[in-house]
């Protein structure tokens, strides 16, 4: 019981970690262009950072070893391009908005679907990487610390990406860090709902394809909400700025636990 108690307890930690995101968007000023476009830059670049040299090759790892290589790498491309088309469709539930923000303007309602689309998708690929760092924990728990210790450090700025939109397109603080708190929740909620319904199928197949989808939704969302809504919001220089200084940052904290 003490081992489960040790697992659930650094998934939440984990997970909890984006309402720590959500408290940095609000020490901006609500019509806070440049940390806007650079925040949204910076936690995409840290989204496409992971997904394409983390996620995606953790994924073709575990597939290749129960597919062989060849089975393994097509299994891995297609959960990929599966994913990006499962955020699509999240997507498509989530109206176009033209209106505009406060002080001239901008695209309240397309920062507003762009929050909402993010939460969906960190939500999904927070499931998942819950599961991960569950199985973890209760295998080696020494192992298990840095892993959360990274996850805890990238979902900071996930934190951002969902709660600075709401807040510059509503104005509300505590909308804006509701939903980014429930998206923390699916963590531990994949840690527990995972472990009790995927255990019978679950095996280094299954895995591997749910983190190939991960990676896929992550690009997607960052490439066709995140990036766009950045360059909207404000110079396009410093939305790309943002955006290798995520990368930066990610590629610097998986660095610090090889």
């Amino acid at each position: 019981m003490h081992d489960y108690a040790l697992a659930f307890l650094l998934t939440l930690i984990a997970g909890m970690s984006t309402g720590i995101g959500s408290l940095i968007a609000f020490l901006s000023r609500h019509t806070d262009r440049r940390f806007l476009t650079i925040s949204l830059g910076f936690s995409a670049g840290v989204m496409v950072y992971v997904s394409m040299v983390e996620i995606f090759s953790q994924a073709k790892e575990a597939l290749a070893g129960a597919l062989g290589l060849w089975g393994g790498s097509w299994a891995a491309a297609l959960a990929f391009f599966g994913g990006i088309g499962l955020i699509a469709l999240i997507g498509r539930c989530f109206p176009e908005n033209s209106a505009p923000l406060p002080e001239g303007g901008g695209n309240a309602g397309g920062l507003l679907r762009t929050g909402l689309l993010t939460a969906s998708a960190i939500a999904v690929h927070n499931f998942p990487e819950g599961l991960a760092t569950f199985v973890s924990a209760l295998q080696e728990p020494g192992i298990a610390i840095p892993i959360v210790v990274a996850i805890a450090i990238h979902n900071i700025p996930e934190g951002i990406a969902v709660s600075t939109p709401i807040y510059q397109a509503t104005g509300s603080k505590k909308k804006a860090f509701w939903f980014s708190f429930l998206s923390g929740l699916a963590e531990p909620a994949g840690a527990l709902i995972g472990w009790a319904l995927l255990l019978p199928v679950l095996n280094q197949a299954v895995f591997g394809v749910l983190l190939a989808a991960v990676a896929g939704i992550m690009v997607f969302i960052s490439i066709d909400e995140l990036l766009p809504a950045a360059r909207d919001c404000g110079a396009h220089h410093l939305s790309i700025a943002g955006f290798v200084g995520g990368m930066g940052v990610m590629a610097f904290s998986l660095l610090l636990f090889l």
